[in-house]
Formats: structure tokens, C-alpha cells, sequence
């Protein structure tokens, strides 16, 4: 395992701020060019953690999002904010989310304030183009994903029967429920796999007494703030609990959320039907994580302070599920990959992943992109650009919008 490096010499301590940096840096980046929802960032976090900087092994990786689909919240930001542990420790998770989250807060949060004269724009054909890369983004991912984590009969049927299964099933739990019966099946019939696939620990700088501490509070905070809310009529404490509990108790995170905070924040009065549409549309035209539609309910949110105070009081909320669920199940990680056992379960998860991300290439991303013919060669020409000619996935991006508005004058 690699031990923490000490922080008494100073070249140990530029060497971290260095990485530090660094983490931030190329979270940010994600966080400006990460178009297309959670599925499509996590084919962006495989290209840049994985294929281009080598931070994780395709199989580490692969875990990490496997372990965030157990865990409710966002999917993709968790594997963002593990990525982050992983290099930088608690500081590091801090720095990628915070990357990662405040270009599409931000841009959320100036919507709110009545920047409607963008209205035209974020419908633009520009838009179409992104949509389409993110098809290309994601069907790399699972070309890159099929061919390491089921590449035989047995994995690569554990793979379709999970797509099936949530092609089928309505419930947004259908995924947690897959991945349950994935690993149960592979802890029965998958410990022929596990000599293929040897452990690697990583060292995340988290005691396990934290991560025990972390998981009390959590639980503290999902149910001991309903009950203060009850007693006291507080506006703060009202919005914090709400925007808590939707990213505490929601599977598959992204659009999967809305109908929660919909229910909490439009049927209990704090803003309209019209602008509760109005962000949920902003919200699918910039790159980031979803969950930032809350900034801009936070904004213009009829109770508390509104404005930036109410956005990042909601922001903050709906994340901190996911920072207190990650940190406190990173200690007990390299232990449980240690298992046998657990090791044959993790193995069918991962086969069942694909499946999963093979489901959301269908709907939402494929569905909600592909309508046409010249949809289709786009997408074939930017997968063509991704696999073959090996071009960044932030210049695919640029390269797809400015298609997109070009094939909308040509037409």
C-alpha cells in the first residue's frame, strides 16, 4: 500500500501543492467541457483519468463506479470526489468537486438571477452538437469498458441481462437492485475470476474510526433534521433538510432527482412550476453535474435568503450526502477488494456496470440525441475522432457544437 508522504520537508510540501493543484486543474476542465449528464461524464472521467493520465487502472476505476452506484447522490460526481481522495486526500476530494461543481453552479446560479436573453441560445443547434458528443464520449467508454471488464461469455451475459433488466424496469432502484443481484451471483459462481484480477490498494489517507464517525453523522443528519425542522420554523434549516434528503435518498442521481426536488420545492410553494421548468432546461444545456439545478432553485427560491446565500446553502446540501456516504466507505475499500469473496462479487458488478451504462447509452443519451441521419454520421465521425484519431475529448466537444450550428445552416 503507499504510505502518506510526510509534509516536514518542503519539497514534499511543494510536490502536494503541486498535486493539489493538479487535481483541481483538470477537474475544472472537466467541469467546463462535461456536456451530456452523469453516464457521459463517467466516459469523460475513463478518458482522462484512466486513458490519459493513468491515475487509475481501468479495474480501480471501474470499482470506484461500481461502489458510487451503490451509494445515492450523483453518481458521477462521488467518482469524482473518490478520484480526488485517491490523489490529493480529503483536500483533494474538496478541490475536485468544488472544480468539477462551480462552472455549472455558477453559470445556474447567473440564470436565476434573470439572465433570460440566453433563452435563444441554450436552444441553438449548438446544443444538438454537444448532445451528440456526448454519444460519442460514452459509446468509447463502453467499447473501452467491454473489452476489459466483460470480455467473455459468462461477464459478457451478466452485462446484457443488467441492460435489459433497466431497459425494462421503470424504478430508478431497478439499478441498485441490479447491481445486488450481480454481486450476489458473482460471490456464488465468480471465484474463478478473482487470480485474473488482483487487488490494488491505494492509500486514502482516512482512518477507519472517520469513516465510522462520518457514516454516524450522516445518519444523525438524515433523521435528526426532519425532526428540528418539525419543532422549529426556521426558512434555512426548512431548505437544508430538503435539498439533504433528495441527495440522500436518491438512486442513480442526474435526472433522476428532479421528480424529488420537484415534489419538495414546487408542491411545498418555494418557486413555480414556470421556473422550476425554466432551470431544469438551463440546467440540460451546460456541462457539469445536475445536481447543480439546486443552485439555481436556491436563487430564486421564494423562502430564505435566495440569491448566492440560497444557492450555496442548497448546493452544499444536496452534495453533502455524497461527501459523508464516500468518506465513510473508502477506509473499509481496500479491505473489502482484499476478499475473496467480496473480489468474485465485484467482478459481476463490473460486468453488471457496463450493462448499466449500455441501458443509459440507450436512453437517455442516445434518445435524446440521435433523431436524425446527419445525428448519426456526427456521432460516427466523433467516435471515429475519440477511437482512431485520438483527439481530446474537450476538442470532440468543440468540434460537435460548432457542427451541430453548421449542419443546421446547411439544412
Amino acid at each position: 500500500m503507499t504510505e502518506a508522504t510526510s509534509t516536514s520537508d518542503p519539497n514534499d510540501s511543494n510536490s502536494r501543492l503541486v498535486n493539489l493543484l493538479t487535481i483541481f486543474v483538470v477537474a475544472l476542465r472537466l467541469g467546463l467541457t462535461s456536456f451530456g449528464g452523469p453516464i457521459a461524464h463517467i466516459g469523460f472521467f475513463r478518458q482522462e483519468y484512466v486513458e490519459n493520465r493513468r491515475w487509475l487502472s481501468e479495474r480501480r476505476f471501474s470499482d470506484l463506479v461500481a461502489l458510487c452506484h451503490f451509494l445515492p447522490g450523483p453518481t458521477s460526481s462521488q467518482v469524482g470526489i473518490a478520484v480526488g481522495i485517491t490523489r490529493g486526500g480529503l483536500l483533494g476530494g474538496v478541490l475536485a468537486w468544488v472544480a468539477f461543481t462551480a462552472p455549472s453552479a455558477a453559470l445556474l446560479i447567473a440564470f436565476g438571477f434573470g439572465i433570460t436573453e440566453f433563452d435563444n441560445l441554450l436552444e441553438g443547434e449548438w446544443l444538438i452538437g454537444l448532445k451528440i458528443a456526448a454519444v460519442a464520449v460514452v459509446a468509447q467508454a463502453l467499447w473501452g469498458m467491454s473489452t476489459t471488464l466483460a470480455p467473455d461469455k459468462t461477464r459478457a451475459t451478466v452485462a446484457v441481462l443488467a441492460a435489459v433488466a433497466i431497459l425494462l424496469s421503470p424504478l430508478a432502484i431497478s439499478i441498485v437492485v441490479v447491481i445486488l443481484i450481480a454481486g450476489a451471483y458473482g460471490w456464488w459462481r465468480f471465484r474463478h475470476y478473482v487470480d485474473e484480477s488482483p487487488t490494488e490498494d491505494f492509500a486514502y489517507d482516512i482512518p477507519k474510526s472517520a469513516g465510522i464517525a462520518v457514516a454516524v453523522v450522516f445518519v444523525a443528519l438524515l433523521v435528526g433534521l426532519p425532526l428540528a425542522r418539525f419543532f422549529l420554523d426556521v426558512d434555512v434549516l426548512a431548505i437544508f433538510d430538503g435539498f439533504f434528503r433528495s441527495g440522500s435518498l436518491v438512486f442513480g442521481g442526474g435526472h433522476v432527482v428532479l421528480p424529488t426536488l420537484e415534489t419538495e420545492v414546487v408542491n411545498n410553494g418555494w418557486v413555480s412550476t414556470e421556473q422550476f421548468i425554466a432551470g431544469y432546461g438551463a440546467s440540460q444545456a451546460i456541462p457539469g453535474p445536475l445536481f447543480t439545478f439546486s443552485a439555481y432553485l436556491g436563487t430564486v427560491m421564494d423562502i430564505g435568503p435566495g440569491g448566492i446565500s440560497g444557492a450555496l446553502i442548497a448546493l452544499v446540501a444536496i452534495f453533502l450526502p455524497s461527501f459523508l456516504l464516500v468518506i465513510a466507505i473508502l477506509p473499509f475499500w481496500n479491505q473489502l477488494s482484499r476478499a475473496s469473496n467480496f473480489r468474485a462479487a465485484m467482478v459481476a458488478i463490473n460486468a453488471a456496470v457496463v450493462g448499466i451504462l449500455a441501458a443509459a447509452f440507450f436512453d437517455p443519451v442516445w434518445t435524446s440525441s440521435i433523431k436524425e441521419p446527419k445525428d448519426f454520421a456526427l456521432a460516427a465521425a466523433a467516435f471515429g475522432l475519440l477511437m482512431f484519431w485520438k483527439l481530446p475529448s474537450w476538442l470532440v466537444v468543440i468540434i460537435c457544437a460548432a457542427a451541430g450550428a453548421g449542419l443546421a445552416i446547411i439544412a
